[in-house]
């Protein structure tokens, strides 16, 4: 009898050695996003947390939203992540299912006739289960720990998703405004050249280029003002903010360039190295493999119990015994579980195959797109705004010395706005490949030196006090000045 009973009390014994971990794997979590993103991340795990981080946001939020500090409320504040962090309490929860036995089957027979009781009591336990227990949760522990690298890497997406509808957004705004500026010296310039169209000082078709230049000038503000609310809105999105939250600021305009973009190193060895895609895909062919071997162990013994009885039957002595349960493979071998298994490690491992080749080519693409919106950000800093500052001041000069005419230094006003808008739109687009870059090798480019976002007062240009302004448009000349010019049409 005790030896009967023996591996039913063992099972139920070693069924209470699984148990949760306190932090459900988060602590893992926290710790890769500090070390890839710099910024910490947290489960919220009721109303209290929650409360907590509303307090929390109150000081972030009462002042210029920085990049990191966006990124920050985004890890704990976007309610899709926040349901992307619970997939580990799921995958715990089978984890801890796995360590655990199946509960043990108690059977009670009564049977009476011919004036004889027989009354029968058996306790069966899967056998089958307990010898494959170890492997089984060596399987789960695979699967946790790739939902582990799935939710870090969708907290880090987010991250990059924040910072680059961050730049979008500060970047979109910086345009806007100064679309406004161009417009109200547009404005200026076309009431300008009504005024000297009805002096007689103009033609018909001066006046007319400046109408044109003050209507498109005023679309422009329309496409740059939505523009630039849509990247508002997406930024507001990731952040999960709402209500008199989602009135925050944001600095006036991008984070400077770089002193310098230096080169890194083998990026396709870093992104295989660090990005949480490719480790995950290398785990899901690890858990598929393990799996295979579990049904292969399996193939023909699927059922197997093992259970203590224990009969009496009218006065005779109690008897006392075992019971054995094997599924017989008559018409099932097993060999459509074996396929099955097989087709999925395939194609798993086609899968990570291909997670190999798009990392290295995205990382490559993402170093490329950073390198050269560098150097384009940088060429329009240090050579094209400066020399279009230089053309405006010698412009500038020569109007004054009555060299040139009102629609020369009006003309000059219409380039700028070209180049500096070129330069707004390649300064953002440097910041966004820099979060391009981040996602595609697994982390912060650690070569990029790291730049506050700047919160004061933006200047009449994108970048440097360098840059040239909007002119504002000259008073009407008097008859005498025109002549000067050679503007009269006679």
């Amino acid at each position: 009898m005790a030896t009967a009973f023996a591996v039913p009390i063992l099972a139920l014994a070693l069924s209470g050695c699984a148990t949760f971990s306190p932090d459900g794997g988060m602590n893992a979590v926290d710790q890769a996003t500090q070390a890839r993103a710099g910024v910490a991340t947290k489960l919220l795990r009721g109303d209290a947390d929650r409360d907590a981080l509303a307090q929390q946001l109150k000081p972030m939020l009462a002042q210029p939203l920085a990049v990191d500090d966006a990124v920050r409320i985004a890890l704990l504040n976007n309610r899709g992540l926040q349901a992307t962090y619970w997939e580990l309490g799921i995958a715990e929860a089978d984890l801890v299912k796995a360590g655990r036995l199946q509960n043990p089957a108690f059977g009670y027979q009564h049977k009476r006739g011919g004036g004889t009781t027989s009354i029968e009591r058996s306790l069966a336990v899967n056998l089958a289960s307990l010898i494959t227990a170890p492997l089984a949760t060596r399987i789960e522990g695979r699967l946790f720990e790739g939902a582990r690298l799935r939710v870090t890497a969708e907290a880090l997406k987010v991250a990059a998703d924040t910072r680059r509808a961050w730049y979008e957004a500060v970047g979109g705004a910086q345009a806007a405004g100064y679309a406004k500026q161009v417009a109200g010296a547009a404005d200026a310039s076309a009431e300008l050249a009504q005024r000297m169209r009805k002096a007689g000082n103009w033609s018909a078709f001066d006046q007319a280029r400046e109408a044109a230049f003050h209507a498109e000038a005023m679309a422009d503000v329309t496409r740059a003002s939505q523009a630039a609310t849509a990247a508002r809105e997406r930024l507001t999105r990731l952040l999960g903010l709402a209500g008199t939250d989602a009135q925050y600021r944001l600095p006036d305009r991008l984070p400077d360039l770089p002193e310098a973009a230096p080169e890194l190193a083998d990026v396709e060895t870093v992104a295989m190295r660090d990005r949480l895609d490719v480790q995950a895909a290398a785990k899901d062919v690890e858990h598929t493999a393990a799996s295979l071997g579990l049904v292969r162990a399996t193939r023909f013994i699927n059922v197997l119990e093992l259970g203590a009885l224990r009969e009496r039957e009218g006065g005779e002595p109690v008897q006392r015994g075992y019971e054995l349960t094997l599924e017989i493979p008559l018409f099932d071998w097993g060999t459509a579980r074996t396929r099955r298994a097989e087709a999925v490690y395939m194609q798993s491992a086609n899968r990570l195959a291909q997670a190999a080749i798009d990392a290295r080519s995205e990382a490559r693409e993402a170093y490329h797109v950073w390198r050269t919106s560098y150097e384009l950000a940088r060429h329009y800093r240090d050579v094209v705004i400066p020399l279009k500052k230089q053309v405006s001041d010698e412009t500038l000069l020569r109007y004054n010395g009555m060299l040139l005419s009102t629609f020369e230094l009006l003309a000059d006003a219409r380039e700028q706005r070209v180049a500096v808008a070129a330069a707004i739109e390649a300064q953002k687009a440097f910041w966004i490949a820099d979060a391009d870059l981040e996602t595609a090798i697994g982390g912060r480019p650690r070569a990029v030196p790291a730049t506050p976002a700047a919160t004061s007062a933006p200047p009449a240009t994108p970048t440097t006090s360098d840059t040239p302004a909007t002119p504002a448009t000259p008073a009407t000349p008097t008859a005498n000045e025109h002549g000067a010019h050679h503007d009269h049409v006679q």
